[in-house]
């Protein structure tokens, strides 16, 4: 794989239709990452429940996206505008509910996830470990 892109960050405004434009910079900012697919649609949910569940989705909200990417790692940062009634969990849908699979769907395909802030924000962290199957193989001296 080549060297670490450096951290990236860009904050996109709380429109649901900006989910599908953090989704695609998302993917155009890990370029041809083997877990690019899973890192935007990990981003597209945790945009999602910043935009419906917290003040990012009101008229001037908006969600903040870092994504950091090491030979090892890619992690992906979404930070809300706050005023969430509740802490994010993983919950267990009904198979007729039409919402809260979204945090189980990150947990399931992220190798770690982690919930920091209170009221005011809070930031949803999913680390994806790159496995050593997608990884370059070292071209040898």
């Amino acid at each position: 794989m080549e060297d670490a892109l450096p951290t990236r960050q860009r904050t996109f405004p709380g429109d649901p239709q900006e989910l599908r434009t953090a989704r695609n910079w998302t993917r155009a900012t890990l370029n041809d990452h083997p877990q690019a697919e899973e890192a935007a649609l990990i981003v597209t949910e945790l945009g999602t429940n910043a935009v419906v569940h917290t003040a990012s989705g009101d008229a001037a909200g908006a969600f903040h996206v870092t994504l950091t990417v090491s030979e090892a790692t890619i992690t992906i940062e979404v930070t809300d505008s706050g005023h969430a009634k509740s802490t994010p969990e993983i919950q267990l849908a009904s198979l007729t509910a039409t919402h809260g699979r979204g945090l189980g769907m990150v947990a399931a395909l992220a190798d770690s996830l982690t919930v920091k802030g209170d009221d005011s924000g809070r930031t949803v962290t999913a680390e994806l470990h790159v496995r050593a199957s997608l990884q370059e193989p070292t071209p040898c001296p």
